[in-house]
């Protein structure tokens, strides 16, 4: 189901960059110890965060203490405000890569499979998304490359080719 609330897509990124290198088990059984920590996932309120914050977070036993973690999800609060700022949105920012629906078939058969694009090369929109996201909003400030794009596929369109 695709996501389109603000603070969902926000909590979704933030749960990614705190999963990375852990099992999502660990994450999700300290969710709402997380959602208590980080206000909810309101990014205005996050946003406001200090180094007291950090200080508190870092004893709060209920969350992943990971200095690097709990920076980057302060970080990405005050992102996703410039974000929603030039774009109206994080869900317009993230559904801005969906596909034209006039380049999709209508039925997709194994032949249309067989023929999508898989090499890196051939894969532009896939890759200008994941530009987009680490380069243009600085969003997941914490995390490899496969985090970010664990977070594209989390909740953005599907952009592996022209033909998805």
């Amino acid at each position: 189901m695709p996501v389109t609330d603000d603070v969902r897509l926000y909590e979704k990124m933030c749960l990614e960059g705190f999963q990375s290198g852990l099992s999502w088990l660990t994450i999700l059984r300290k969710r709402e110890n997380f959602r208590a920590a980080f206000s909810g996932f309101d990014f205005e309120a996050v946003a406001r965060f200090d180094d007291a914050d950090v200080e508190r977070l870092m004893g709060d036993a209920g969350i992943v203490r990971h200095r690097g973690k709990i920076e980057a999800t302060i970080n990405n609060a005050r992102a996703a405000l410039d974000t929603i700022e030039s774009h109206g949105s994080l869900a317009a920012f993230f559904w801005s890569f969906e596909p034209n629906p006039t380049d999709r078939p209508a039925v997709i058969e194994y032949q249309t499979l067989a023929s999508m694009p898989t090499t890196p090369s051939q894969v532009g929109a896939q890759i200008a998304q994941r530009n987009a996201i680490a380069d243009r909003t600085t969003m997941m400030s914490y995390g490899p490359p496969p985090t970010n794009d664990a977070i594209a596929e989390a909740v953005a369109p599907p952009s592996d080719s022209e033909d998805c």
